[in-house]
């Protein structure tokens, strides 16, 4: 007689095995849209950095060709008008931007809603730049008036600032320096809406 052994399922064991099967099917599916979303925020967060690498990008062009604009002002119109006995410089002329007598925003008003209102309109304004920018400018001196410097209340050097100089006990007094403060506010206007302010302040 021969005896043959038959292997019998343990209770219960098929039904833990599709269990389990079903359980690791959710966490690898959790595991998943984990992964997708970190994916999806790390494509954000270089997004936004490069936008802001972009952004400082253009304003340091901006801010730049307002620099190179500022000394065109300087070199064209301020240098050549200043030496002693011209008048130019005692009157307005729109035409070189120049105001010979100081104006600023009233209170409570930024300087670009006084540049759309007021200085646009005097402004000297060159052909746009190979990065896009365009700029403009205005030159204000500092004086309450137009005229001479010697009345129009004009900003000047302090009377008693050290000129570097020296003179005996009972000597002649030097001249008094004579410089005039002058603003140069120059607005550039770039690409994505870039718009920067700088102003020099320059003593001729």
């Amino acid at each position: 007689m021969y005896l043959s052994r038959t292997s019998l399922p343990l209770p219960g064991f098929a039904g833990n095995a599709a269990r389990q099967r079903g359980v690791v099917l959710l966490v690898a599916l959790i595991i998943l849209v984990a992964l997708t979303l970190a994916g999806v925020a790390l494509m954000r967060s270089v997004d936004t950095a490069n936008l802001v690498a972009g952004n400082m990008s253009f304003q340091q062009s901006a801010v730049h060709a307002g620099e190179r604009s500022t000394e065109l002002a300087i070199a064209n119109w301020l240098q050549p008008n200043n030496a002693l006995g011209n008048t130019a410089l005692h009157a307005h002329n729109g035409g070189n931007g120049y105001r010979a007598m100081r104006e600023d925003p009233a209170a409570g008003v930024s300087w670009d809603a006084f540049w759309n209102a007021t200085l646009a309109a005097q402004a000297v304004t060159g052909a746009e730049d190979a990065a896009g920018n365009t700029v403009s400018y205005v030159i204000h001196r500092l004086c309450e008036t137009v005229g001479a410097p010697h009345v129009a209340n004009c900003a000047k050097q302090p009377a008693g600032i050290n000129s570097g100089g020296s003179m005996a006990a009972g000597g002649v007094a030097p001249l008094v320096n004579n410089q005039v403060y002058y603003r140069i506010t120059t607005r550039i206007a770039g690409p994505r809406n870039t718009v920067a302010y700088i102003q020099t302040i320059v003593a001729l």
